[in-house]
């Protein structure tokens, strides 16, 4: 009778904890998802409704301010450029962290680990501190007003971390596939385009998602290197809105709204892989 009583006890307080946990989650769940519900409340109001009662639910959601602020605002062309530098620039990022870290990894020397240690160093100084060396020297390089200057800056800010990825992530990869491929005549360029990089897609869906979000958010870089110009970027060209839509913090949003939206896609289509590819190189 007793044993029962003592099982009957640990299930109840088993079920209690469980329960309490589950409050706490939604809890937390409720408190991350208030700013998203202040946002989309914001966006699809009108003024009138806004002015009367911020944070209620829209009585009739004005959808149409997505539309103003994408014909007002001019995020057609600042939509097309933040594409163009995000995409260049993952791109080198994977081409030029991918094949560095190759090399780090697979060679075992000296200047190998230096080389990595200095990488690192990069992960810990302040973006700040190289702001106007970096502003003047794409002055006088003509480079200002392109994309080619954001384009440079994006790939040399995220690279030290791309080849932290990439490098643990190879060596905790097996060393039986190139060695195989180099039996068979391969030369250490082939053996890393055809039989390496296939096996670096895990981390590589990593390196795109983080790098894609860090690039397409960044908003200091762009403002000082296109900022005002027609090659201005979405984060840039939001900031805009502060001038000529002042009081109409709803389009404001809208034009957020249109902002985030890209980026979210990619994020829920590449999510799998940010787990996997981390983990997979902080292992190694």
């Amino acid at each position: 009778m007793s044993a029962a009583t003592g099982v009957r006890s640990t299930r109840a307080r088993r079920l209690t904890t469980g329960i309490a946990a589950e409050l706490g989650m939604i809890v937390v769940a409720l408190l991350f998802m208030f700013p998203f519900y202040v946002f989309l409340s914001v966006a699809l109001k009108t003024p009138a409704d806004l002015a009367a009662s911020p944070l209620s639910l829209p009585t009739d959601p004005a959808w149409a301010n997505f539309a103003d602020a994408w014909q007002r605002g001019g995020l057609e062309q600042a939509l097309i450029n933040s594409a163009v530098v995000t995409a260049l620039s993952v791109a080198g990022l994977v081409v030029c962290g991918s094949t560095a870290a190759y090399l780090l990894a697979r060679r075992a020397q000296r200047l190998s680990l230096g080389l990595y240690l200095v990488f690192l160093l990069g992960l810990m100084i302040p973006l700040q501190l190289g702001m106007v060396p970096l502003y003047q020297l794409m002055r006088d390089a003509n480079l200002l007003q392109t994309y080619t200057s954001l384009i440079i800056f994006e790939v040399g800010h995220q690279l030290p971390l791309v080849i932290f990825l990439y490098t643990g992530f190879l060596r905790a990869l097996p060393r039986e596939y190139e060695e195989a491929a180099r039996v068979d005549g391969a030369g250490p360029f082939t053996s890393f385009w055809r039989i390496v990089l296939p096996l670096l897609r895990p981390i590589t869906g990593t390196v795109v998602i983080l790098s894609s979000i860090n690039i397409w958010n960044d908003f200091l870089t762009p403002l000082l290197y296109v900022g005002g110009s027609a090659q201005q970027t979405l984060p840039v060209a939001i900031f805009a809105f502060r001038g000529e839509f002042a009081s109409q913090w709803q389009i404001i949003f809208a034009g957020m709204g249109i902002a985030i939206l890209p980026i979210l896609v990619v994020y829920f289509l590449l999510q799998k892989y940010i787990i996997k590819g981390f983990a997979s190189g902080i292992k190694g």
